[in-house]
């Protein structure tokens, strides 16, 4: 339909790092093997990506395309002097447990605030839009991490839910769909729906 705009949002495949329940920021990790199986009939006008490595493969993997688009604003958040780290490895720090209690206040050490965080996705978001409204785009998919996709439907989904409520499962995508005058706007989408990604068939 014209009046409306279909926003998909995946999340990298799951890596190395995140299989052990590391920190992963702004470093990379290679995908984990499954996560090269992955796929979706879903097809989409335009591709968005984090420019890591991660999402640009996972990108490449969903989605056989020439049309990718980096949007280094869509990185996930940078976790400093904690990233590679676990939960075991910063549990005895004052600062870890204070940042664990009120994330939006304190941040790692040589890291990105959450302020910070979202300003910068927030722009990558507008910068993404305006490329959809000027080209008349009808359906677009952004491949980027956990933290953005968390923050994008705290901010645009139909239903207000915070940052922390909301899920962003690595076989799991979410399609949101506007009104395109909504969405120029800045306003909430309409409707929000599930993208399950599958299993390649052997062969």
């Amino acid at each position: 339909m014209d009046d409306t705009v279909v926003i998909a949002l995946f999340r990298h495949g799951l890596t190395e790092e995140n299989k052990r329940k590391a920190y992963l920021g702004w470093k990379d990790s290679p995908l984990c093997k499954d996560s090269k199986n992955m796929s979706t009939n879903s097809r989409y006008d335009l591709y968005f990506s984090s420019d890591l490595p991660r999402c640009v493969e996972t990108a490449n993997i969903l989605f056989p395309t020439n049309s990718l688009k980096l949007v280094p604003p869509l990185r996930e958040m940078n976790f400093g002097q904690w990233e590679g780290k676990t939960y075991e490895d910063l549990k005895e720090l004052p600062l870890y447990q204070r940042w664990l209690s009120d994330p939006t206040t304190y941040c790692p050490p040589e890291g990105e605030s959450f302020s910070d965080f979202t300003q910068r996705v927030q722009s990558g978001w507008e910068e993404i839009t305006r490329e959809i409204l000027y080209g008349n785009i009808e359906r677009c998919a952004i491949i980027t991490h956990g933290g953005i996709i968390r923050y994008l439907l705290s901010e645009f989904a139909p239903m207000k839910n915070d940052f922390w409520s909301w899920q962003a499962p690595h076989e799991q995508g979410y399609e949101l769909i506007f009104e395109r005058e909504a969405l120029r706007r800045g306003e909430r989408c309409i409707l929000l729906r599930e993208v399950p990604l599958t299993a390649k068939e052997p062969g």
